[in-house]
């Protein structure tokens, strides 16, 4: 991929024929977000600390928050990811879809320009306009329920859905290669509202109001643009970097003990490669809403529960022994029969039976209160990153239709989005796209 992110080598007649120069958008994305978007544009590299080591903190059991780190927006290289996939996972998340309502490229363009400008700001802890008007009885441009909690690691992290290239734009040219909405699976139970969207943004960040302040300051400005499809606030993340301890989900159980941690993997499994054109270092995202029957899993033994799993619910450990991150041995017995139920869920999802295959995960725990029936209405908030959704389809088919865990769950949200790469300072996310 061409790098021609700090120059625009086009001549005025291109940037006529397209009806927008990248100077204008970035102009329109400055004016918006607020005269701050300087300071924020110019972080680069890892995360912005105040005194603590992350790495150092987690070896020695510590995870503790420091809300004054923040996490750069602007990529220094071509072709590096956003943040919010391969981030560690921050305490809380906020993840919001809309529906596109605006007619043109040109449009759209301006969108992601304003989006993009305002981000570095969030990210670097900064409002995103005044919170008191100067002149008159204006309405603020920044909601200000974030001001003086600090970046607290936020990152924001867009995704472009199906529909961006469908007939409206005329984008169908530059749809990914394996961008479409997924194909039905066994473990749907979809309920109204709660699935697709031309638009993804999710907000990480290690205090909630900081997460919630970002997604509700850009939905904002997306008025006139967009209309909010579905949200869900997630907490208590449900997986881990490889800085960070295993977390729970609300069953109970250590959720992600696999995950992908190793750059070997992240290349194999996470980003497109030079050949995706723009999507170059990119990566897809699926996303589902999952409903734990959480009432009906309280009532059930122990000893059952860890068969569905596959795990001991405690230590986290595969039932043919060992410690939480031994491998599991799938040819083991016990009293004799498998000491992992070939339906269980560790046993359906691994690698070794799919291929090799591999998702990264970067769910969090979810709860709407009560539902209609008195009982909790909660579960997890699915959501991974691939080089191809096809992987994600493939582990789906198999535990739809046999994970014993299917008794108590059910995927009642879906989404799938294309995530660009970083925009380099100057630019603005997905740029490309439109060239």
């Amino acid at each position: 991929m061409n790098d021609r992110d700090d120059r625009d080598d086009r001549n005025p007649g291109e940037d006529q024929a397209r009806g927008v120069s990248r100077r204008g958008l970035l102009g329109a994305g400055l004016a918006v977000a607020g005269a701050g978007v300087g300071a924020a544009a110019g972080i680069a590299g890892s995360a912005v600390a105040s005194g603590v080591d992350p790495f150092t903190a987690a070896a020695n059991g510590d995870e503790s928050v420091d809300t004054s780190r923040s996490h750069p927006f602007y990529a220094t290289t071509a072709g590096a990811p956003q943040g919010g996939i391969r981030t560690d996972p921050q305490r809380h998340c906020v993840f919001m879809t809309f529906d596109l309502t605006l007619g043109t490229a040109t449009e759209l363009q301006v969108l992601l320009a304003r989006w993009s400008a305002a981000i570095a700001q969030l990210q670097a802890g900064e409002t995103i306009g005044s919170v008191e008007p100067a002149h008159g009885d204006g309405v603020g441009a920044d909601t200000g329920e974030a001001l003086d909690l600090g970046p607290a690691s936020l990152t924001v992290t867009v995704g472009l859905g199906p529909g961006v290239f469908d007939e409206r734009f005329g984008l169908a040219g530059k749809r990914p290669a394996d961008l479409a909405e997924l194909p039905s699976l066994p473990s749907d139970r979809f309920e109204s509202g709660l699935t697709g969207g031309d638009l993804s943004l999710q907000a990480c960040a290690d205090d909630p109001q900081v997460a919630y302040h970002a997604v509700r300051d850009l939905a904002r400005m997306a008025r006139g643009s967009a209309t909010v499809k579905w949200t869900v606030l997630g907490f208590g993340r449900a997986s881990a970097g490889p800085t960070q301890a295993t977390p729970r989900n609300l069953m109970g159980f250590k959720d992600g003990t696999r995950n992908i941690t190793t750059d070997a993997d992240h290349d194999r499994f996470v980003w497109l490669d030079e050949d995706a054109d723009w999507m170059a270092g990119g990566t897809y995202q699926v996303v589902r809403k999952i409903r734990m029957n959480l009432e009906i899993w309280d009532a059930d033994v122990v000893s059952d529960q860890q068969r569905v799993f596959g795990r001991t619910k405690v230590s986290g450990a595969p039932l043919s022994g060992g410690q939480e991150h031994t491998t599991p041995d799938f040819h083991a017995t016990a009293h004799g029969a498998p000491a992992i139920d070939p339906r269980s869920h560790v046993a359906l999802a691994a690698h070794e039976a799919n291929g090799g295959v591999k998702i990264l995960r970067r769910g969090y725990n979810y709860t709407d209160g009560l539902n209609q029936y008195g009982q909790l209405d909660a579960g997890l908030l699915f959501v991974a990153y691939m080089n191809d959704p096809d992987h994600f389809t493939r582990l789906q088919r198999k535990l739809g239709a046999s994970d014993r865990l299917n008794e108590y769950i059910a995927h009642i949200g879906s989404a799938v989005f294309a995530v660009p790469p970083a925009p380099r300072k100057g630019s603005y996310i997905g740029e490309q796209l439109f060239r």
